[in-house]
């Protein structure tokens, strides 16, 4: 399982270290936080202890209405549960019990001046994408015309070549030879590049080219949602080349299905055109369109006509 310090996250959001710095070693493993709520008047249930727990202004106020010893009271019964930690927000003070029974259960107690709402999204989305599945494969990542592609093949078959040309068309690079696929969705998988090979593009016989350097910031994104397979495949004369509709093809990466182009090449075939083509394509085909369907339609209504 996936996990990330806490100390890492602090250091992520400027958080302030109110009690437990000692302890920023402990680590988070779940992707999303939690507002207790039930759990101050006794309901534990269903309480996602190992989340961080989120207490904003809404929490905070409550707390303070109670008595001293009510206060105590409900702060311990939800203290010793071990969450990794606590984050108070909008920068909220009077936290007397909160630091005190986090001290004592060596609990990690840190604090933001942001509004609470809008924390919670930027921490639930850094926690996904930090703690999704992910899996590593051979291929070019680029975005062509907004849709997220990978681009796959045989060593030596010409991914880089034909990225490096979407580059010159205006297209974005993420990743090349190494491509990070995160699960960051049930059906969503994210592509990004590794660290070490950002912003590099291979190109045999010439090197390695920095695409951000030699074409500009517009030439890379971080990342994109994956949303087509293209496999660059090798040009077979017994294959039929020329279907007019093809039957849908995936494949699978973490569970999730991704449609499944396959692009033969041959001398003279504008590899890079197809690939914006089969972009286009699949843009028209999520709006609702077939031209494929159209074609078939036009023929059938000359043929009535006929009739």
């Amino acid at each position: 399982m996936k996990s990330i310090t806490i100390e890492k996250m602090a250091r992520a959001f400027s958080l302030e270290v109110l009690e437990g710095g000692d302890f920023l070693h402990r680590t988070i493993t779940q992707p999303r936080t939690h507002r207790p709520g039930l759990e101050f008047i006794g309901y534990f249930d269903y309480f996602p202890k190992k989340q961080v727990q989120i207490l904003g202004k809404k929490e905070i106020t409550y707390l303070h209405k109670l008595t001293d010893e009510e206060r105590r009271h409900r702060i311990g019964n939800v203290v010793k549960y071990h969450p990794p930690c606590f984050i108070v927000t909008r920068g909220l003070e009077g936290l007397t019990y909160l630091r005190k029974f986090c001290k004592e259960e060596s609990i990690p107690l840190l604090r933001t001046t942001e509004k609470t709402s809008e924390f919670v999204d930027k921490l639930n989305n850094y926690l996904k994408n930090k703690l999704a599945p992910e899996m590593a494969i051979h291929a070019v990542c680029m975005n062509v015309f907004g849709v997220g592609i990978l681009l796959r093949g045989k060593s030596g078959i010409g991914k880089s070549e034909t990225a490096h040309t979407l580059i010159g068309r205006s297209h974005r690079l993420i990743a090349d030879d190494i491509v990070v696929l995160k699960k960051t969705g049930s059906q969503t998988i994210l592509g990004t590049h590794n660290q070490t090979n950002k912003e590099f593009l291979a190109l045999r016989s010439i090197g390695l080219l920095n695409v951000v350097r030699v074409y500009g910031r517009k030439a890379f994104q971080e990342e994109t949602r994956i949303a087509l397979d293209i496999e660059l495949c090798p040009w077979e004369e017994d294959d039929l080349n020329n279907e007019l509709e093809l039957e849908p093809q995936y494949t699978e990466y973490l569970g999730v299905k991704i449609p499944h182009v396959k692009i033969h090449l041959h001398p003279g075939r504008d590899v890079a055109g197809l690939v914006e083509a089969a972009c286009t394509n699949y843009y028209l085909m999520q709006q609702g369109y077939s031209a494929a369907e159209e074609f078939f339609d036009r023929i059938q209504s000359q043929l009535e006509n006929e009739d």
